[in-house]
């Protein structure tokens, strides 16, 4: 059985964390309430993708803080890094998405600090050096 056809009307967002990318699109469902976790990734339910309440919560706070859970289908195709990573890339690709769908968004969603990209990645490991870091332990004889 082939599957129903998405509308063709959606909004994009891109997220990143660490090693991890998301694209996000948000689709409209007029006149037809989603449910709440209406968010797959990957092919897979958000349930089924993140196995903490924690990670589905982060992925998916984004839409709650605006009051917009019910009303849109969220897809997303995610990549790279780990779990965590993964789940705050989600929720920037979202946090833009909403913007691109309603400017009014961005204030709450700024304030709230959703819309802003945590640039911190792991550091090189460096030659002659354990890790980044870490040198070898020094014995004096």
């Amino acid at each position: 059985m082939a599957e129903k056809k998405e509308s063709n009307k959606y909004f994009k967002g891109i997220g990143r964390r660490k090693s991890s990318v998301a694209q996000v699109r948000l689709f409209v469902s007029p006149g037809k309430k989603s449910s709440p976790g209406d968010i797959s990734i990957n092919g897979r339910a958000v349930n089924d993708f993140f196995g903490l309440s924690e990670l589905r919560s982060i992925a998916s706070i984004a839409l709650e803080s605006v009051g917009t859970t019910s009303a849109f289908k969220v897809t997303v195709n995610v990549k790279g890094g780990g779990i965590r990573g993964q789940a705050e890339a989600i929720r920037l690709g979202i946090a833009r998405a909403l913007v691109v769908f309603d400017e009014s968004f961005k204030k709450p969603l700024r304030d709230l600090g959703y819309l802003t990209r945590d640039a911190r990645i792991v550091e090189r490991k460096k030659p002659g050096l354990k890790k980044a870091r870490r040198a070898p332990q020094w014995a004096k004889r």
